[in-house]
């Protein structure tokens, strides 16, 4: 009898550190409205920058940005140790295991109106989108 208890014990404990350390997070969940784009894409010197959280998915999940100008597109790891530290953007080549924290810098080109730009993970679980207008 004590060693189910004590097996109980530990799996509850388990149970609520998966929860603190990997599902405690304020993200939007898959399925939300999460787009930012206020934040998200700026343009600083002729260049617009797109920038993308990576971490148990991609945040925002729908951006809309300006197309017939050069952009790239940054996408942002910390502590990122899931399948959205796997990136692949099929349109540009792009295909890489991104950092667990830090920027990485993705050169998109001159991205033209109406033809949107998506990443995904390596595993097709989460993905983005961009849109050009």
């Amino acid at each position: 009898m004590n060693k189910i208890v004590l097996i109980i014990i530990t799996l509850g404990l388990v149970v609520v550190l998966g929860i603190v350390f990997w599902g405690g997070g304020s993200k939007p969940q898959t399925g939300e409205n999460v787009a930012d784009e206020g934040q998200s894409v700026e343009i600083k010197n002729g260049v617009q920058y797109i920038t993308i959280d990576a971490k148990g998915g991609y945040f925002p999940k729908v951006v809309t940005a300006q197309g017939g100008i050069p952009t790239k597109l940054i996408v942002k790891t910390n502590g990122t140790f899931d399948c959205s530290a796997s990136l692949v953007v099929r349109s540009v080549g792009f295909q890489k295991i991104l950092p667990p924290t830090g920027e990485t810098e993705i050169d998109l080109g001159i991205p033209k109106s109406g033809e949107p730009v998506v990443g995904v993970c390596g595993m097709g679980m989460y993905n983005f989108q961009i849109n050009f207008s």
